[in-house]
């Protein structure tokens, strides 16, 4: 008469979530060397001396419960308490102690003493029928080190590249940084000496306003666009900031956004696209500063495109462009 094994890995109440859940959560090492455990289970026999087995059944209940608590060294201690009362149930009671001692969520996991009792177990208890299964876990558990390197190896040159972009990551600030003080200098000495830009470049996609002067960049400024920002614009309502050359071409200090320079929009091209469409092509794009009231949104403002095709900087920003882009400026919007 054979005694059904019952250890450590086979108690959750739902075998096929249970398995599911493990095979979610570990890796192909694991989930290899578990399924050998499951299988293990169901198909290999027990013990064979059905009186002992039968006195030492509550210990090997207490020795599961405790593992399923995730106390190891107490349902350990319950195994060595087996070997030596019932030692008859030993080649069980070793098979089990051997998965405890290499089972994934044990963080005093020791594979040595994991494969000292499959060992023990097959030299002692040779007609056991957990000598094949075993056999077995000692392949399994033969392969985790070369598996352990590997991924500790893998996770080191990762903690390396890791590092390494995050120093590049500070150079790059660094170097930033040193940029906007440089432009600054020059944004200043411009000011100073009544320098213009010769141009306002505005790149949509970079949602960046740059002030070009001598073929260099004056001062550069983020920009929120139009609520609708990819594509140039091409009819009234659409919400899209153009895109081509245009000049300054009109000035409002009394504009409801603060200040506002008026772009030569549209051009000659966007009014023949227009006429193609059978539609108007709208008008009334600024270069302007914030919604008068609410300027205390400051730079926060360029998180989102919020305009209706016009070009948004913050109030400071619009007063220092307009000092630098007088009427008559070339104004580039790329895509």
């Amino acid at each position: 008469m054979r005694e059904s094994r019952i250890f450590p890995t086979m108690l959750p109440n739902n075998f096929k979530s249970s398995l599911a859940y493990m095979q979610s959560r570990m890796g192909e090492r694991l989930r290899l060397f578990f399924v050998c455990i499951l299988v293990t289970a169901i198909l290999a026999p027990g013990c064979s001396h059905m009186n002992e087995g039968s006195q030492a059944k509550s210990t090997f209940e207490e020795a599961n419960v405790l593992f399923n608590r995730g106390c190891y060294l107490a349902s350990l201690n319950k195994y060595e308490q087996i070997l030596v009362k019932y030692p008859a149930t030993g080649d069980r009671a070793l098979f089990e102690m051997g998965v405890v001692y290499s089972h994934p969520k044990n963080e005093q996991k020791d594979y040595r003493k994991a494969m000292e009792c499959f060992q023990r177990l097959i030299k002692d208890y040779p007609a056991s029928g957990y000598r094949q299964d075993s056999e077995m876990m000692i392949f399994y558990i033969n392969n985790v080190p070369v598996k352990d390197a590997l991924i500790a190896s893998q996770q080191a040159q990762l903690e390396t590249l890791r590092q390494d972009i995050a120093s590049k990551g500070n150079e790059i600030a660094a170097q930033q940084k040193k940029i906007e003080a440089l432009e600054e200098k020059v944004f200043a000495y411009a000011i100073q000496n009544g320098s213009t830009a010769e141009k306002i470049l505005i790149e949509k996609k970079e949602r960046r306003l740059m002030l070009i002067s001598k073929g260099g960049v004056l001062k550069t400024y983020k920009i929120a666009l139009g609520g609708n920002p990819i594509g140039p614009k091409e009819r009234a309502g659409d919400n899209k900031t153009p895109e081509g050359c245009y000049v300054i071409d009109s000035r409002n200090k009394g504009s409801r956004y603060h200040l506002s320079l008026h772009i030569s929009y549209p051009n000659e091209r966007d009014k023949k696209r227009a006429k193609q469409l059978g539609v108007s092509p709208g008008g009334d794009i600024m270069i302007h500063g914030i919604k008068n009231g609410l300027s205390w949104v400051g730079e926060y403002h360029a998180e989102v495109d919020w305009t209706k095709g016009c070009i948004a900087v913050t109030d400071e920003e619009i007063e220092e462009i307009a000092k630098l882009a007088p009427i008559g400026t070339i104004v580039e919007i790329k895509p």
